[in-house]
């Protein structure tokens, strides 16, 4: 099996563009890493976590148990913003002999795994605070090194189709997580370990079988607290793609996320069906949602590698999800939610292949591949988890879910408008 998922054994220098296509089996262990990753994460997200937060808090009104879970969030989000880059740095300076990507996968997968076992123990608010950051953490290590090797062995012809195995396995990920903590592996500490299990054997066949190539001391930036410090800042005037790509990034995430996260309680209470019924329809409209994600990140992924183009199918996605979410802002009820949710996949999944193909076209710096899309991936976690606080004041201000949904169109569009400003990529 080696022989067949290794990277190609090239001697291409460390910071030299990868030239040699990836194999069938390296994006095998490489969807498979992902499809343990988001199912880890999203799990926790879209259940467990809110269920642990709402049985803590014994909360009467449905605003303060969101308003609970985006605190929390928010919490981990501001971790975020710190691990991504920092880790990503240090990954560029690793010179192990495994590798400089390899040990910070390794490293953060066993965070990640342990801080979901020990968060199924708590059962205080500060604990569930403290050890979801962790988990966090444990993610953003283990992503930032992951994405980097997109950077580092994938060819540009081929990182469309390769980013889609990143972004399918979110939507395959989310269902499988949801099934199996509802259906067989019921109750917080059980949900919680199955997941930190299911990561680490996941993600175990990409560290076994893939290469990565060595960082020599020589090579190395100088490891200081204030170069890596000062390596953060990428100035939006002497790198102007890296920032309008950065800022499509955060708009478009801000708007999928808002236009997500509260979509339970807008189905029980925005159209009163009820909790019960709600719930039912979420399952629909979450099927309809991720079949549309996986059918447009691998298909508008490879289509955007075979006519070398991104741009466009960044600004089409992300118009898609204006359109979905003004959808649910003006036309509220079930079928026409229904539609949305095909059409928020659809521009969702074009978004999350094509998106991560473009942002490693713009990079600054080929020996900061880590650092930088470290700092591209805060844009992907920190609206998820400041998203559901903000939606939650924004409802509760405005007295109903219209503003939300148009809030959401007006980053999804905004966004669009951003990408096409980048110039150096089509």
């Amino acid at each position: 099996m080696s022989g067949v998922v290794k990277a190609p054994a090239t001697t291409i220098g460390v910071f030299q563009e990868p030239t040699a296509r990836v194999t069938s089996g390296w994006i095998a262990v490489f969807a498979t890493a992902w499809f343990g990753i988001w199912m880890a994460q999203l799990t926790p997200i879209q259940l467990l976590l809110p269920a642990q937060i709402e049985a803590q808090l014994h909360a009467t009104n449905w605003v303060d148990n969101v308003v609970a879970f985006g605190i929390i969030s928010g919490i981990a989000g501001l971790c975020a913003l710190a691990a991504y880059p920092l880790t990503g740095a240090l990954s560029d300076r690793t010179t192990s002999r495994f590798g400089r990507r390899r040990p910070w996968m390794a490293a953060g997968a066993l965070v990640f795994a342990l801080s979901l076992f020990l968060l199924g123990l708590q059962s205080s608010m500060i604990g569930i605070g403290f050890f979801w950051s962790c988990a966090l953490i444990g993610f953003c290590m283990l992503t930032a090194a992951l994405t980097a090797t997109i950077s580092d062995q994938v060819p540009v012809t081929q990182r469309g189709y390769v980013s889609g195995w990143l972004s399918a396995p979110q939507a395959i990920g989310t269902i499988a997580g949801l099934m199996l903590v509802t259906m067989l592996f019921t109750g917080q500490f059980v949900g919680y370990s199955v997941m930190a299990i299911l990561l680490v054997v996941l993600v175990t066949p990409f560290l076994l079988f893939v290469r990565d190539t060595r960082l020599l001391p020589d090579q190395r930036e100088p490891l200081t607290a204030r170069g890596i410090l000062e390596s953060l800042w990428i100035s939006p005037r002497e790198h102007p793609d890296f920032g309008w790509t950065l800022l499509s990034r955060i708009l478009v995430n801000f708007g999928n996320a808002f236009g997500t996260t509260l979509l339970l309680y807008f189905l029980a209470f925005g159209l009163d069906l009820g909790m019960g019924d709600a719930e039912d329809g979420l399952l629909l409209l979450t099927g309809i949602y991720m079949v549309f994600v996986i059918l447009a990140s691998l298909g508008a992924g490879k289509w955007s590698d075979k006519v070398g183009r991104r741009k466009v199918f960044v600004f089409v996605a992300s118009t898609l999800q204006a359109i979905a979410a003004l959808l649910l802002a003006f036309v509220p009820s079930l079928d026409v939610a229904m539609v949305a949710a095909g059409l928020l996949g659809l521009g969702y999944g074009c978004f999350l292949s094509v998106d991560q193909a473009l942002a490693t076209q713009v990079l600054p710096d080929p020996a900061s591949r880590g650092k930088d899309l470290g700092i591209m991936n805060i844009a992907t976690a920190v609206p998820q988890a400041i998203a559901p606080l903000l939606g939650a004041i924004t409802v509760a201000a405005l007295g109903g879910f219209s503003g939300l949904f148009i809030m959401a169109g007006v980053f999804a569009f905004a966004g669009a408008l951003a990408v096409a400003q980048v110039k150096s990529v089509r």
